[in-house]
């Protein structure tokens, strides 16, 4: 087991212990009780750690894509209609990942609907906030860490620069988990999308399936399927180990942007314990609706509660002027 996927089994532990808090919205860690620097002065404290750091790690989640747009995954909102319309007509669902535990009238519908979600996300223009901390991150060294499976980060850096360690929806893998093997989605969905037209479903023919054994194959995501933990699994977690591990003596600054309440094990605490364990180390948190900071750290870091979007928006102009 790799060094960075030892913190987050130690973090998974504790949320299962404190499952009901967690579901709640809270943590079981012990937050700060300091008052929160005024919303001018913790941009400008943002920009500061920025400056000071050697070398930054950005843990990207869910909340990151949501404030550029990427928001039609739990509710049924306009992007959700733009993308999705014809499944929510026909079925009713609120948000996209409704429909990947539905039970369909058939594979070729489910696959329909798959398609169009794995097309939606993989043909999206890089979104602003990305941008914005793509203009923050430019003269520093650095590295990316995601939970998300949009391939946001993937479309402005190479492979090396980012570790997704839930997956990527530009990979199949086998459903049945045959093999250790993922092999390419992207062309298969063009595919999929160009033979359906204005049809739920997809020919029975197109149906991706596995290479090895014959069965369906499926998107290599956590969440909502069989997910392959192997080689690919194992490279994505060996990364960010290696970039902690060679960086840990530098002033390294963690920046946390939009982890929610379901996940907070594989970005959000073992970036509070590298913050506390680090003797350099400096934490930031971007949230929308919860500024979590712990006692613990409450002198190393810094948690902001407002739009990310903004927030790093407002970094980047803040930047520009000095």
């Amino acid at each position: 087991m790799t060094f960075y996927e030892d913190l987050v089994t130690q973090t998974q532990m504790n949320y299962s212990i404190y499952h009901s808090l967690y579901a709640q919205g809270g943590t079981a860690v012990k937050l700060s009780s300091k008052v929160s620097l005024p919303y001018e002065e913790q941009i400008h404290s943002f920009v500061e750690e920025v400056k000071n750091a050697e070398v930054i790690v950005v843990g990207g989640a869910s909340g990151l894509s949501a404030a550029g747009g990427g928001d039609f995954y739990y509710e049924d909102n306009t992007s959700y209609r733009k993308y999705f319309g014809k499944y929510a007509e026909k079925y009713g669902f609120k948000g996209a990942f409704a429909g990947t535990f539905a039970r369909w009238d058939s594979r070729e519908e489910f696959w329909g609907y798959l398609a169009t979600f794995l097309y939606t996300t993989q043909t999206a223009e890089v979104r602003k906030p990305y941008l914005d901390l793509d203009e923050i991150l430019k003269s520093k060294e650095f590295f990316i860490l995601t939970t998300n499976q949009d391939t946001q980060f993937m479309k402005l850096y190479p492979e090396d620069k980012v570790a997704e360690i839930q997956g990527d929806h530009r990979f199949f893998q086998c459903a049945h988990c045959c093999t250790d093997d993922t092999w390419d989605a992207v062309e298969s969905v063009k595919k999929l999308i160009e033979s359906m037209g204005e049809d739920t479903g997809v020919p029975t023919d197109m149906i991706p399936k596995c290479p090895h054994c014959g069965g369906e194959a499926f998107p290599w995501v956590r969440g909502y399927g069989n997910f392959l933990q192997g080689k690919k699994y194992e490279a994505e977690y060996q990364k960010i180990s290696d970039y902690i591990l060679q960086n840990k003596d530098k002033k390294l600054l963690l920046i946390e942007l939009g982890v929610g309440r379901m996940t907070p094990m594989f970005i959000q605490e073992p970036f509070w314990a590298l913050t506390g364990s680090l003797p350099d180390a400096r934490y930031i948190s971007v949230n929308d609706k919860y500024a979590f900071l712990p006692e613990q750290i409450e002198d190393k870091g810094l948690a902001i509660t407002g739009d990310i979007g903004k927030v790093l928006e407002d970094v980047r102009i803040e930047m520009g002027k000095e």
